[in-house]
């Protein structure tokens, strides 16, 4: 008899263990099922990891806490029987089988992401869409008017944004996907970032016609030394350019006005406030009127300008057909298509 009274008790015990179990009451069993079943999450996660570099910026990029990445992860290289990731101190480094999926699942994850968008696309022929092109104020200035007009014409549903930013900020917006692509000129070329560069443009000494170095066919540093130079903030790139040569020329010089802006640049030269030394893209037909211009080659770099974009990045068909109208073809390499890490 008190055998078959202990009988019920047994069973209640039973039916609260399984109860449990399904509750995910057991770490062990949850942490093997948690996250099984959702694919799409966790290369979604493991694609974050990977571009961003670290699993906090990843989090954060996707809205989840460290811990719910890092589980997804564990999952996946669970599932999969692989290690995906070597982690280390400072950032995570791919493995052989980590490059593998990621060539197979970022298109796919990025894909996913713009799938309405690229479907309207293709439906309505880039009658619908967006574009964000990241670009500095003498890029959107001189060498994308005729590009934007052309696009407008072609497909004129699409709303395009022109992003006016500092190649830093350009960056930024790249890395967190806010910009499909850049234009611009580019010094340093990070890891994560590919540049396609298809117009170079001489450095120009400006000055007004009447300036003493004007009656000079060839001008040389020594000869620029004596007078107040006008260049933009030293946060851009031309500033750090023009004092890079003179340091290493070893040549003294000195900045009279700091001023954003090529035309106001161009303008202050054209009253006398100064000499400049600029990149040819600012310099115009009409420029030549009010200017005298001297070809600076010798002494300074050329600037490209071309397409700039994180390595990875799975272009819209809206931003493919913009690249092909600055230069057909020119993203059929390999080079933008590959995974690189952020040098952040």
């Amino acid at each position: 008899m008190k055998k078959r009274a202990g009988t019920p008790n047994k069973s209640k015990k039973i039916h609260r263990s399984a109860a449990k179990k399904r509750a995910g009451g057991e770490p062990a069993d949850a942490g093997r099922f948690y996250y099984k079943g959702n694919r799409h999450k966790q290369l979604r996660a493991f694609v974050s990891v990977v571009k961003l570099g670290t699993l906090t910026r990843a989090a954060e990029a996707l809205f989840l806490s460290q811990p719910t990445i890092s589980l997804q992860l564990q999952a996946l290289e669970r599932e999969l029987g692989v290690s995906l990731l070597e982690r280390r101190r400072r950032r995570i480094n791919l493995t052989d089988a980590g490059e593998a999926l990621y060539e197979l699942a970022r298109p796919l994850v990025e894909g996913w992401d713009t799938l309405d968008r690229d479907f309207q696309a293709r439906v309505k022929g880039l009658q619908a869409g967006r574009l964000t092109i990241a670009a500095g104020t003498s890029t959107i200035q001189y060498l994308l008017p005729e590009l934007v007009r052309r696009y407008r014409e072609q497909y004129p549903a699409v709303q395009l944004q022109l992003a006016n930013v500092t190649g830093k900020d350009g960056l930024a917006l790249l890395r967190a996907d806010e910009a499909d692509f850049a234009v611009g000129s580019m010094l340093d070329v990070p890891n994560d970032i590919a540049w396609a560069p298809v117009q170079h443009y001489d450095p120009m000494l400006i000055m007004p016609p009447d300036h003493p170095l004007a009656a000079k066919e060839k001008i040389t540093l020594e000869d620029i030394s004596p007078y107040g130079l006008i260049l933009p903030p030293q946060r851009l790139s031309t500033y750090r350019l023009v004092d890079l040569v003179f340091q290493q020329r070893q040549v003294p010089y000195h900045v009279a006005i700091e001023v954003g802006g090529w035309d106001v640049i161009k303008e202050y030269v054209a009253m006398g406030m100064g000499i400049s030394i600029v990149t040819g893209i600012c310099i115009t037909a009409a420029d030549h009127a009010q200017l005298a211009v001297r070809n600076m080659k010798q002494y300074f770099p050329q600037r490209g300008y071309g397409v700039v974009m994180r390595k990875g990045k799975f272009l819209s068909a809206e931003a493919r057909a913009f690249v092909d109208l600055i230069r057909p073809g020119l993203l059929t390499h390999r080079d933008y298509d590959e995974p690189g890490h952020s040098g952040r």
